[in-house]
């Protein structure tokens, strides 16, 4: 029995690892000349203003923001929404700051023709600070979405869900969003460092309106995403 369970999580290991490489081939060549050929580049800037200046509740020592996960998609999907329940790979990114198993819903996605391009880069550590990274988009897929992890914390995050960067036709020069607090509901910590506390059963995505984020009477955001088109060369 031993054997055979130690058989089971080597075969599933290699079957993540296709499916990753999977991802990367059709993302890179068969989408992009077959089902998206009018491809648009964007340059997406974190700028994490969060800080004991700006939240001083509670501040933790050591504040940072996981790595970058999204996609770029159509309007048939969503990864995440504000008063729907976490799916798993969103609750992982929100705990853990763990791209797994959200990077294969997209990769699924993605194969499905729902999802064009992984939008997947660094986090930053320590907050405030800022990162860049670029991604390609198309007319049938101008949705983003693109979350990270607040860290440390017990569920918390920042991130966009299928922000359109299309108006009338148009693909926008730039956008930028304002980036407030969510809690993935799937944890009940009430501060940065609380111990794990499993929320069950699992609450509706909200926006946190109260502490620690509210200071001197108003929600303080953490940041800004602004997404940058790059011109044709």
């Amino acid at each position: 029995m031993r054997y055979y369970l130690r058989e089971v999580n080597i075969l599933k290991k290699i079957q993540i690892i296709i499916l990753i490489i999977g991802m990367l081939l059709i993302s890179s060549s068969f989408i992009s000349g077959c089902i998206a050929p009018n491809m648009v580049t964007y340059e997406v800037t974190f700028y994490a203003t969060w800080s004991e200046e700006t939240h001083p509740d509670d501040f933790p020592t050591d504040p940072h923001f996981s790595g970058l996960i999204g996609a770029t998609h159509n309007e048939k999907i969503y990864f995440w929404r504000e008063g729907e329940l976490a799916s798993e790979g969103i609750k992982k990114m929100a705990e853990t700051g763990n791209k797994y198993p959200l990077n294969k819903k997209i990769a699924l996605e993605i194969l499905d023709q729902n999802a064009f391009r992984i939008i997947s880069g660094g986090g930053i550590n320590p907050s405030p600070g800022s990162i860049s990274l670029k991604f390609k988009t198309s007319e049938a897929f101008p949705l983003v979405t693109l979350v990270t992890m607040i860290a440390p914390s017990p569920d918390w995050f920042v991130g966009v869900d299928s922000l359109n960067l299309s108006e009338n036709g148009t693909f926008v020069d730039e956008k930028v969003v304002t980036l407030y607090a969510y809690d993935a509901g799937t944890d009940s910590g009430y501060s940065y460092e609380s111990h794990d506390h499993p929320t069950i059963p699992p609450e509706p995505i909200f926006k946190i309106e109260g502490y620690p984020f509210f200071y001197n009477d108003e929600l303080v955001p953490l940041g800004t995403f602004t997404f940058t088109k790059i011109p044709d060369k």
